[in-house]
């Protein structure tokens, strides 16, 4: 973002919804991204003024060929030659500056929008993870796509109309002035009555587009809610009921889309009648005085012309109310993107500590820490919880149990409520978040693949990881030959979260992940726990290899994935209730043995 829209961002907000800022204050943010093009706006200025004037004095050639030539029959060929001469110079002309300013207003506002989108999505990327847990996802691409574009719209069709037909209305208005100045101070009264209209119009407006576009990020949401889970809709045979809520969303936008539309043909129709009531006043007063000899025809002619250009740069404008209006709230909603920051803050530059990756042991220590995703819920009241280098440590438990909400701690996606987490003893609130994310690998149980090559899966489209090296990790977990028998080999398409692949081909693909990133601290959670027998086995062989010389802890409902272990942490309502080998856990007879029973029956042994 600009400077000046950063400063204006609050100091301290720890909560994910975002702070109301007023439309002034998101008009100025967002516009403080065209400072940079100012040359180019001062451009489409001088653009505009030459195209238009030259547009304006057509009507004033033609006066001057009726009354000083045709009116009077004064038969000077030559000179009406020269006139149309001059008439065909000034359209070329209007037409050059025009298609120069057209060019450049949207070279600039594709450009700003361009700037806008970026800082967007990349501020969203940096929110913490609270705030994807209260936002819904469709509303967020509403803001990335569709807001984005209306802010597009405003820069390259309203602030042209307003600079263009604005200053088609004050020229015109110099021309019919100059003309007969009786005649202009009539045709100014419109100009109140327009304000009048402006205003009443105006609340109602915002309150429709408002409501549409509140609509729209609902059923988007929808949707892609829906094709995420287009699977289970199907097993259960959802797809009637699923399309009857559609319908509700689709049938809710259409009503608000049709209060729009009614809104605007109202709106624009009043000036159309305005326009048209201020042309039968100008012919009816022009045509009286011409009876009267008090002006020319020519003049008539002139005044008829420029109160039809008078009334189209008004009617533009107004016609662009509806994307002024529109784009007010797409700003107020980016803005109050803009304006939340991360729950989760990067350290104070005079806290923050800088640890060489090479220098990482591994060491994890969660010091009497309790945590709530809400104020009113608790998940881990008091936990402590150390780690030593190398160790290879499981968490079990049932659901609930606050498994999940530990790595994601240990991931600095929430900060604890009390107490610390510690790295080689450093508080992981003074490291740079990305070093965190460096040190900590994560493996969930729903490996994320993106639409593109196996070889940029592996290194996450790091064009700085060489192919060998990518190749070498895959080989190390085992997934090259799986690889090599794809069509494209490592080259090979992969559609969106790799559907094309197996769960557990997609976990191989995430443990080479891991071996190229190099974290000396690995985390799996469930990674094994959609995977069937054999797969698991080959998983397992991966998980062998890669947890060598890295501190891992294993997430896992199937205590046999987490058997050999060097210590077993067992939890209960965010409580470590008991730890130890797996034998030694057995030999108590306690939560973890009677954990261990009930997962041999379900299995049937």
């Amino acid at each position: 973002m600009p400077s000046s829209a950063v400063n204006a961002l609050p100091g301290d907000n720890s909560k994910p919804k975002p702070e109301k800022k007023g439309s002034l204050e998101a008009f100025k943010a967002v516009f403080a991204y065209a400072k940079p093009h100012k040359l180019a706006f001062s451009g489409v200025f001088v653009c505009a003024l030459l195209g238009i004037s030259a547009d304006l004095l057509q009507p004033y050639l033609v006066k001057i060929a009726i009354d000083d030539h045709l009116a009077i029959g004064k038969k000077d060929f030559d000179l009406i030659g020269i006139i149309a001469a001059v008439y065909l110079g000034i359209s070329i002309i209007s037409f050059i500056f025009t298609y120069l300013q057209n060019n450049l207003l949207q070279y600039a506002g594709q450009s700003i929008v361009a700037k806008i989108r970026n800082d967007l999505f990349g501020h969203i990327s940096k929110l913490s993870m609270s705030y994807f847990d209260k936002v819904h996802r469709g509303s967020l691409v509403t803001n990335v796509s569709s807001d984005t574009e209306t802010i597009s719209q405003f820069f390259t069709q309203v602030l042209l109309s307003l600079i263009r037909d604005g200053m088609t209305l004050v020229l015109i208005i110099v021309f019919m002035f100059q003309l007969d100045a009786t005649l202009a101070w009539y045709c100014l009264i419109a100009l109140p009555v327009i304000g009048i209209v402006a205003f009443l119009f105006r609340r109602y407006l915002r309150e429709a587009y408002q409501t549409t576009r509140s609509r729209l990020s609902r059923l988007i949401g929808f949707i892609a809610e829906n094709l995420s889970g287009m699977g289970l809709i199907q097993a259960f045979r959802q797809e009637e009921e699923q399309t009857r809520r559609f319908t509700e969303h689709n049938q809710s936008y259409w009503e608000g889309n049709m209060r729009e539309v009614r809104a605007n043909v109202l709106f624009n129709r009043t000036f159309d009648f305005l326009g048209n009531a201020a042309l039968v006043l100008v012919v009816w007063l022009g045509g009286m005085a011409v009876f009267h000899k008090q002006i020319e025809v020519g003049v008539l002619y002139a005044f008829t012309s420029y109160i039809r250009q008078f009334f189209a740069p008004i009617n533009q404008i107004t016609m662009q109310w509806n994307t002024f209006q529109s784009t007010m709230v797409s700003m107020d909603r980016i803005w109050s993107i803009f304006s939340t920051r991360p729950a989760v803050k990067e350290p104070a530059a005079e806290e923050a500590v800088h640890l060489p990756l090479e220098q990482v042991q591994g060491r994890v220590d969660f010091n009497h820490i309790s945590f709530g995703y809400t104020s009113s819920q608790t998940v881990i009241p008091d936990l402590d919880l150390h780690i030593a280098a190398g160790e290879m440590i499981g968490v079990v438990g049932t659901t609930g149990a606050g498994k999940s909400t530990l790595i994601s701690l240990l991931n600095r996606f929430y900060d604890v409520t009390r107490g610390s987490i510690e790295i080689d003893g450093i508080d992981i609130r003074r490291l740079p978040q990305s070093r965190i994310h460096r040190i900590v690998g994560l493996i969930q149980q729903e490996p994320y693949l993106f639409s593109g090559s196996i070889l940029d899966n592996v290194r996450l489209f790091q064009k700085d990881i060489s192919r060998e090296k990518v190749v070498e990790a895959c080989q190390f977990v085992g997934a090259h030959d799986m690889i090599m028998r794809m069509p494209g080999g490592y080259e090979t398409p992969l559609t969106e979260r790799g559907s094309g692949l197996s769960a557990g081909e997609r976990q191989l693909i995430s443990f080479a992940r891991i071996v190229v990133f190099k974290p000396k601290i690995l985390i799996l959670d469930e990674a094994t726990a959609n995977l069937d027998s054999q797969t698991e086995q080959l998983v397992q062989d991966a998980l062998q290899s890669v947890s060598k010389g890295r501190t891992t802890i294993v997430i896992a409902h199937r205590l046999s994935t987490v058997m050999h272990a060097d210590r077993i942490i067992v939890m209960k309502h965010g409580r470590a209730v008991e730890q130890g080998t797996h034998d030694q856990l057995l030999a108590r007879h306690g939560y973890y043995a009677e954990l261990y029973r009930h997962a041999k029956q379900a299995s049937g042994q």
